[in-house]
């Protein structure tokens, strides 16, 4: 695969090209989701966020922070007074914030790691980071049937649906850029469509068609409905919709400070876990030999 797979300018001006159409409100239902999901996590986090930075998330998150001392809010399309911004070079100043949060907004960036460091040097110390992406469950029904359907009709196929990390990638890149405390969850759900038909029209509506970088060979319509009838029989419910999987990933990490709790060192417990747990101490009959 390429070093930058990725056209996060095509993706912008996509997502621009969506947010102006009749059908974007009805069809961005994940992000509002994931900016949604993103503020009850906040809720249970009681301490207040004076400065803040939102990376996405709409009118949701623009209420919930109107109070903050300081609030920027930068969107991923040019549309009205917002930032048109690309995440891996962010025009924000280092230790700028207390709070970062990015529903949804990482997942066309080449340089994920390099974009996670500047939010974490964006941020004051013990400020905190939460964003959203998506994994790799999401879409998987129709990378499968892209891939037969166009290596069946033109015995080759391209890549259609964009990689995605795994929970344990995405929590590897948090302790990469540098933050503590960093953890990653996940929920897959399950929406269900009246056709495959549908899903290609919400994920058109939403932003979300692929955005690679360089010339891509655009589908023959044969092989979309190739795809669309492997999609029916093989996924279709008795009532004839059809499911896609959706897998949404979150990450939270902290940007470093002394007052943090410090994991112990090896050797540093005081008491053992045999009496703990009450039971005798057994020896397993290996030690580890340090290299010659």
């Amino acid at each position: 695969m390429l070093d930058h797979p990725f056209d996060p300018r095509r993706h912008r001006l996509r997502k621009r090209r969506a947010a102006a159409g009749p059908g974007f409100r009805d069809a961005c239902f994940l992000q509002i989701r994931a900016a949604e999901d993103l503020l009850e996590r906040l809720e249970a986090i009681h301490r207040p966020f004076a400065r803040v930075f939102s990376l996405g998330g709409g009118l949701r998150l623009r209420k919930a922070f109107a109070g903050a001392a300081f609030a920027l809010h930068a969107d991923m399309m040019e549309r009205g007074s917002d930032l048109a911004l690309d995440p891996e070079r962010l025009p924000i100043a280092r230790q700028a914030f207390d709070l970062i949060v990015a529903p949804l907004a990482l997942g066309w960036v080449n340089d994920l790691p390099g974009a996670l460091v500047q939010l974490r040097l964006s941020l004051r110390p013990d400020g905190l980071f939460l964003a959203t992406l998506f994994g790799p469950e999401t879409l998987r029904e129709l990378r499968v049937v892209l891939l037969e359907a166009e290596a069946e009709g033109t015995g080759g196929a391209a890549l259609r649906v964009a990689p995605f990390p795994d929970l344990r990638e995405a929590a590897g890149l948090l302790q990469r850029a540098g933050f503590a405390l960093p953890a990653a969850d996940r929920e897959v759900t399950t929406v269900r469509y009246r056709d495959p038909w549908r899903l290609l029209q919400d994920l058109r509506a939403m932003g979300e068609t692929a955005a690679f970088c360089g010339p891509v060979r655009p589908l023959r319509r044969q092989v979309v409905m190739r795809a669309l009838q492997l999609y029916q029989e093989r996924y279709a419910f008795p009532d004839g919709r059809v499911p896609a999987t959706f897998e949404l990933i979150t990450l939270t990490g902290w940007a470093p400070h002394e007052s943090q709790q410090k994991p112990l060192a090896p050797g540093s417990a005081k008491a053992r876990l045999a009496d703990a747990l009450g039971v005798p101490e057994q020896s397993t009959g290996e030690t580890a030999k340090p290299k010659a």
